[in-house]
């Protein structure tokens, strides 16, 4: 049964705030899988990368996602979840997963710290470039896509919550 609650997006999508409030509202706990991979791992997701490279914190991000065993959560992947079938399919099968959908003008806004923000992507990929690769992802993966353009992070939650609420279980 599905009893969980998964936000992905692009970085700056707002998972992590939105989620937190989400959880609150809902009366869900909330897991953060960015801040799972930092505790387990005792590195920041940039010292991951600058220790090997952006495809070993993806393997480690799907890793750890395939182990979630929970229920009644609400949980924020990292923006790269998506690269890996193993951990979406896993996620599908435990949550609801709804895409934060934020335009390319709006995130370029949010994120000042594109190079250090610990994002897994190739040396060469622009933030479009990686932002034009990952929408097809996520939109794979989504049960629901919310529009997150114009909408403050409580509203984001709320819209998210009347959704969630009106999902048959399973």
């Amino acid at each position: 049964m599905k009893t969980n609650l998964t936000l992905i997006g692009m970085p700056g999508a707002g998972k992590s705030t939105i989620g937190i409030i989400l959880a609150k509202n809902l009366s869900l706990g909330f897991i953060d899988t960015d801040v799972l991979i930092q505790i387990n791992q005792q590195r920041s997701l940039q010292e991951i990368i600058d220790a090997s490279d952006y495809l070993h914190l993806r393997q480690v991000e799907a890793d750890e996602i395939s182990k979630l065993n929970l229920s009644n959560h609400v949980i924020a992947t990292g923006g790269s979840a998506a690269y890996s079938p193993r951990a979406m399919e896993h996620l599908a099968r435990i949550s609801f997963i709804v895409f934060l959908e934020v335009s390319f003008a709006e995130l370029n806004r949010r994120i000042t710290n594109f190079e250090t923000r610990g994002i897994a992507k190739a040396d060469h990929q622009s933030f479009q470039d990686l932002f034009d690769e990952r929408q097809l992802l996520y939109r794979r993966y989504a049960d629901i896509t919310l529009d997150c353009d114009g909408l403050d992070q409580e509203t984001a939650a709320r819209q998210i919550a009347q959704l969630y609420r009106s999902l048959p279980a399973g």
